[in-house]
């Protein structure tokens, strides 16, 4: 079913973010996950992309066993740099014959590990160009998910360029957003604010990363621009060295930041799993009250 109609028949939602494993042994460790996670009842499920295509296959395969195997939506990230037309096309026709009907379209990131990487001639350059590529050749099959930056992309010179371009977005045909990861919601409040003067009214899901390895986290922050609070990393410091009390502090603030959300107002929360589930279910029965 498409997210989109979901998301008007529920009244709070909830989502989780998994990424595609590199073994065996993973693959088993993400399926207990989502077996600990889908009594929860999310109204949907998505799968990461790695840069470049890096992981198409893994992708494909890991979204066409939630969907065969489980109860669960899924939805499947599809990143565009790195890819011809022709490839898009492949992709998505490939998508629609396993029966999956929801797509998160990404520009994606230039792949780091691969040297002089070069973009196809006939390639999106923009996650606009893959929305339309979408909707010109696949109608309304699809539902279109596209990213939310509350901070502005690490790319943008500005949050007014960044709402320039997300509105672009929205008019190829976006049915709703997800947020980078934020941790500071005034950022969030600002950036909805903002899109509501430019009349943009497609539902806004924000997405939450609970710190459960200050060091990982510190770093996704860096590259993607989101800034932690700086009482927040003095805490997390001063634990650095203790896994346990990174983890509680991180499940703490995350609690409270989700419950101001949906305190004002917000209609779902997106959970940057990062393949375990201990974090997200401490955190769900922490606010199951509000959903």
């Amino acid at each position: 079913m498409k997210i989109s109609q979901l998301l008007k028949q529920v009244n709070k939602s909830i989502s989780f973010e998994f990424f595609p494993p590199k073994s065996k042994e993973a693959e088993i460790q993400l399926f207990n996950t989502i077996k600990e996670l889908e009594p929860l009842n999310p109204t949907f499920v998505s799968v990461t992309y790695g840069a470049g295509g890096s992981t198409r296959d893994r992708t494909r395969n890991i979204v066409k066993k939630i969907h065969e195997e489980t109860n669960l939506t899924v939805m499947a990230h599809l990143t565009c740099l790195g890819h011809t037309k022709q490839e898009i096309l492949d992709i998505l026709e490939d998508y629609k014959n396993i029966g999956i009907q929801n797509i998160l379209a990404l520009r994606g990131d230039v792949p780091v590990n691969v040297e002089n990487f070069e973009l196809p001639e006939d390639s999106c350059k923009f996650a606009v160009e893959l929305v339309k590529i979408i909707r010109e050749n696949f109608g309304n099959y699809f539902c279109v998910a596209v990213a939310a930056y509350p901070e502005g992309h690490p790319e943008s010179p500005n949050i007014e360029r960044d709402i320039f371009y997300f509105k672009k977005k929205v008019e190829a045909g976006a049915d709703f957003a997800i947020t980078q990861m934020f941790f500071d919601n005034t950022f969030f409040y600002e950036f909805m604010e903002k899109i509501q003067k430019e009349k943009i009214n497609i539902p806004v899901i924000p997405g939450i990363m609970p710190i459960t390895n200050f060091k990982q986290i510190r770093k996704f922050a860096l590259m993607c621009g989101a800034t932690i609070p700086e009482e927040l990393v003095k805490k997390l410091e001063a634990v650095e060295d203790k896994p346990e009390e990174v983890k509680k502090i991180g499940i703490e603030y995350a609690t409270k930041q989700c419950i101001d959300l949906l305190e004002h107002g917000v209609k779902g929360l997106h959970f940057y799993t990062l393949n375990k589930s201990d974090a997200t279910l401490q955190i769900y029965n922490n606010i199951k009250h509000l959903l």
